[in-house]
């Protein structure tokens, strides 16, 4: 009897599931394991969007913060950029003349696109024609600096940039490419002089001028950096110097170093160069590397840094001509070429001028090139071509940000986005003026517009 007990007993315990229990079970694990693995792929996917949501805003906003910091500076010289005698203007409004530099020395900007003049990024030679402007041949006498060498704008298209193309100035043609400017994005050059650098006249232990005549003619100028000032090996034997003070300034070809010589033979003859009284608090700059010249425009980059697709745009940020054909070598001292943001597939500039009436207006950077309505230009001016460029008081600036990595798993509706000029609705990425697939990049990505108004603080008046 017990034994009989006992192996009803191991017979229970070595019951199990049927092969429909097990069956059963392995469907229910399956359809919580594809629950779980849908979930997963759902927040990843969700979390990478967020997460390339918040790059793109944080490098938007440097992006903007970049440009504005450069486009405030424009016209910027050493606290003598507006002033003169107020003119009424026909619309009753009261405006001054521009204070611009005296130009002595012979070749300041070179033929168009050269680096042997003291400016970089020149497109426009003396006596070229640009669409419907000519501008002046070159000058045999001193001159006072026109305003189109301060500050240039060009509209582009997918094909063409007016008033001209920038790729005169060494620029990268447009196009798809790697290393290509980006089709249908604007570029835009200011010129300022960098507030940090520069010599001080006439203070304790600085610099100092030898003079001779009733006039105080120009001798010679001897470089001695004060503290938190510039070495002096910074002037280049053979630069241009800018003598500057709060009433005016001039411009003339140097030779020598630290001592610096007026250049007769690279100066207009009858030059008067004379030196300004310590009481004004005159300072002297090197023009070739304090005149700063800042070009800004996009070029197509790999986001794996591979040569290879997906593309993307990146802001780069030119000073002083840039870079070499070798794309390592600076172009002249001082000079340099940046990488400084990448996902920007769109940038454009509007214009705010106020004419000599006091109408404003937001218009292109054609608009401003051909413009005849422009305030009082610079006393002895040579010309009034191009006058518009020393007019603008704001610059709208509008940038396209994409995420760089493209998300497949995106829906239609997270593929719209607003760029204002294409309309003010979010659209399709095919339906907007220029297409992403056009220039190159992908639709798959996020994309959100940034905008600022930046205020020229050097505006006259």
């Amino acid at each position: 009897m017990i034994a009989l007990v006992m192996a009803r007993s191991r017979s229970c315990r070595q019951s199990g599931f049927t092969l429909i229990e097990l069956m059963v079970a392995m469907l229910l694990g399956l359809l919580v394991s594809a629950g779980i693995v849908t979930v997963f792929a759902s927040t990843s996917s969700n979390n990478k969007a967020q997460a390339q949501l918040a790059r793109l805003q944080e490098e938007g906003r440097f992006a903007i913060t970049r440009l504005s910091s450069d486009l405030s500076m424009a016209n910027g010289q050493y606290c003598n950029n507006t002033g003169g005698t107020a003119q009424v203007a026909s619309g009753g409004l009261f405006l001054d003349h521009l204070r611009t530099p005296t130009v002595y020395a012979k070749n300041l900007t070179g033929t168009a696109g050269a680096v042997s003049g003291a400016l970089s990024d020149i497109t426009t030679a003396w006596g070229a024609t640009s669409g419907s402007v000519t501008y002046p041949v070159s000058p045999t006498a001193a001159y006072s600096m026109p305003s189109f060498l301060f500050m240039r704008g060009y509209d582009c298209t997918a094909t063409t940039c007016t008033p001209i193309d920038p790729t005169t100035a060494g620029l990268p043609a447009m196009g798809t490419a790697l290393g290509n400017r980006v089709e249908g994005a604007d570029v835009i050059t200011v010129r300022y002089v960098n507030p940090s650098s520069g010599w001080s006249i006439g203070s304790t232990g600085g610099s100092t001028i030898a003079s001779s005549g009733t006039t105080g003619v120009i001798n010679s100028i001897t470089l001695k950096p004060l503290t938190g000032e510039p070495p002096a090996s910074n002037f280049t034997s053979g630069d241009v110097a800018m003598l500057a003070n709060c009433s005016n300034a001039f411009i003339f070809a140097t030779t020598g170093s630290p001592t610096l010589t007026p250049d007769v033979s690279k100066n207009f003859s009858g030059s008067s160069l004379n030196a300004q009284p310590a009481s004004s608090s005159p300072k002297l700059f090197d023009v070739n590397m304090d005149f700063q010249t800042v070009t800004y425009y996009l070029k197509v980059v790999s986001v794996n840094n591979d040569g290879k697709a997906p593309f993307t745009g990146a802001l780069i940020r030119r000073v002083n001509g840039g870079l070499k054909a070798d794309g390592v070598t600076p172009a002249r001292p001082g000079a340099s070429e940046d990488e400084l943001v990448r996902g920007i597939e769109r940038m454009n500039f509007q214009y705010g001028v106020q004419d000599a009436s006091g109408n404003f207006s937001f218009v292109g950077a054609n608009d401003i090139d051909t413009s005849t309505s422009c305030p009082p230009a610079e006393l002895n001016a040579i010309t009034t071509t191009g006058c518009g460029w020393r007019s603008i008081n704001s610059i709208q600036v509008s940038i396209l940000m994409d995420g760089q990595v493209p998300l497949y798993t995106l829906s239609a509706n997270d593929l719209n986005y607003v760029y204002h000029l294409d309309g003010l609705s979010p659209l399709a990425p095919g339906s907007h003026t220029y297409t992403p697939t056009s220039q190159g990049f992908t639709n798959q990505m996020i994309r959100r517009e940034f905008t600022a108004l930046v205020a020229i603080r050097n505006y006259n008046p």
